[in-house]
């Protein structure tokens, strides 16, 4: 629900699933960020002139999570377990919905997507934890 024609922070639904799990519900997730990666060249012709080239090469990000359930921590247990059992651990999707401040609806959808986790939080007494879990993704494609 966009506020006074501006995203804010809760415009935004993310669907994670995930070939062998299925939809990975992360209970609460309190950030997200994506970038696009690039790469970089310049081009340097004799007639003096650089030209620099732009080259899309995937997308990265992360998301920042309340621990509230064991949720995160069973679903790289498995993908861990499904390693060194020998199966194949196979790329998710992310799907990103964002409430645009028209009414309508933006979605993409990041595709060929590992997850990392980065942190599995601290614990202090009288305090949240919090979980960072990490992404790469080959494509970010348009789906709405």
């Amino acid at each position: 629900m966009p506020i006074n024609s501006f995203n804010v922070g809760k415009d935004i639904r993310l669907d994670i699933v995930d070939p062998v799990q299925g939809v990975v519900s992360f209970t609460l997730i309190t950030g997200f960020s994506a970038k696009q990666l690039t790469k970089e060249q310049r081009i340097n012709g004799l007639d003096g002139t650089v030209r620099p080239l732009i080259l899309p090469n995937g997308w990265d990000g992360s998301f920042e999570i309340e621990r509230s359930d064991s949720l995160v921590d069973d679903y790289f247990a498995a993908i861990e377990a499904a390693y060194y059992n020998g199966q194949t651990v196979q790329s998710a999707t992310i799907t990103e919905t964002i409430m645009e401040s028209n009414g309508s609806a933006s979605q993409y959808r990041y595709t060929g997507v590992m997850l990392k986790f980065d942190g599995a939080g601290e614990w202090k007494g009288d305090n949240a934890v919090k979980l960072k879990v990490s992404f790469v993704a080959g494509r970010r494609l348009k789906v709405l």
